[in-house]
């Protein structure tokens, strides 16, 4: 995988990251989803180096080979908001003070709190497959409780470990075939270590507290997005159903949102990683007249 990419740990104070970067020209910065790994960008990435970009995919703090603080009652070391602020302090450390963003799941929520507390270090944001929190949470509905119960689950103490740690492959069921053998192994290996199955449930923890927090606070303020910005989302998955047009509901946070869905499901990167690809490329690329993405 990542054929002419370099790897690094980054140490940023309190987290150490592990990203892989490759490529020459604009940056673009690819945050993944849980239960993922920068892996699951193996296909995408490439692609968009070919398209003509410098592309940094790091693993979240505490997902993969990335490692966070120790676990507080709290849940603010796993927050958006000190995820966030690693990925800023990774592309300064790689010599880039802008860059353009996308974000799928898990991912789009650290898109969102990077993009919103370092507006100036964000040219262009994408979002796949995802809300802000809140706004599903003041969506939730019998059929959004049912298909989304393992929000609620994870954020439950202590038991969630148990069950994950007890048969982690039973769990979370990753396909060689369709994530491809080495994303697969290197997932594999992630979800096998009880401190990063933690730290992915003190991501959910965050969710649903400090971050939910953050969330109310930029509302109540009238905090948008200001920068272009796409809404991405798998036609075989949920979102759309559950909530309607995600464009609509991102409207309320962004100034320019376009977007359409894509013919895949949820790990859309593995799934319909060229159509992804394509979309991206296209979004990134500056519009006529106007000022390329930095």
């Amino acid at each position: 995988m990542f054929e002419g990419f370099e790897t690094a740990q980054v140490d940023v104070g309190e987290a150490s990251v592990f990203v892989r970067f490759g490529g020459e020209g604009p940056p673009v910065v690819l945050l993944h989803g849980h239960p993922r790994t920068s892996a699951t960008w193996h296909e995408v990435a490439p692609l968009l180096v070919r398209a003509g970009h410098t592309v940094v995919c790091p693993d979240l703090r505490g997902y993969g080979r990335s490692r966070g603080p120790e676990f507080t009652a709290d849940h603010e070391g796993y927050s958006k908001r000190a995820v966030a602020a690693d990925v800023v302090a990774v592309m300064r450390r790689l010599g880039h003070h802008r860059f353009a963003l996308a974000g799928h799941d898990r991912g789009g929520s650290v898109a969102l709190r990077l993009t919103l507390d370092h507006p100036q270090s964000v040219s262009r944001v994408a979002f796949l497959d995802c809300l802000p929190l809140t706004e599903h949470l003041s969506r939730i509905t019998t059929e959004f409780a049912t298909q989304w119960w393992h929000w609620f689950f994870f954020a439950q103490p202590d038991i969630p470990e148990r069950v994950i740690t007890a048969d982690p492959d039973s769990w979370y069921r990753g396909d060689p075939e369709t994530m491809g053998q080495e994303n697969y192994e290197e997932w594999r290996k992630a979800v096998r270590d009880p401190d990063v199955v933690r730290a992915m449930l003190e991501d959910y923890r965050a969710g649903l507290t400090v971050d939910r927090g953050h969330e109310e606070a930029d509302r109540a303020a009238g905090a948008r997005i200001a920068c272009p910005t796409l809404v991405l989302w798998s036609l075989k998955d949920d979102l759309e159903d559950l909530h309607g047009d995600p464009r609509t509901i991102w409207s309320s946070w962004a100034d320019d949102v376009r977007g359409h869905g894509i013919d895949s499901g949820h790990h859309v990167a593995e799934l319909a990683p060229r159509a992804l690809a394509q979309a991206l490329t296209d979004f990134f690329r500056p519009d006529p007249g106007g000022p390329a993405p930095s």
